[in-house]
């Protein structure tokens, strides 16, 4: 069991620093609606518990990250 453990953190750390290294060419408005969809969408996960809400929450996330450099 730690050895599936181990594997999922090293993904884990991958996939954090590939998904940082695609946010270099972002503007300020792109990287504000991928922060809010991100946070959206753990919140709705941590709300709701399902999937649906979890999508709900990414994409009001989204919305409002979009909207806050306007």
């Amino acid at each position: 069991m730690d050895k599936i453990k181990q594997i999922g953190a090293a993904a884990l750390i991958a996939a954090l620093l590939g998904g940082l290294s695609a946010c270099d060419q972002m503007s300020t408005r792109q990287r504000d609606t991928a922060v809010g969809a991100g946070v959206g969408g753990v919140a709705g996960a941590a709300l709701g518990g399902s999937a649906l809400s979890t999508v709900g929450g990414a994409a009001a996330g989204g919305l409002i990250g979009n909207q806050v450099g306007k």
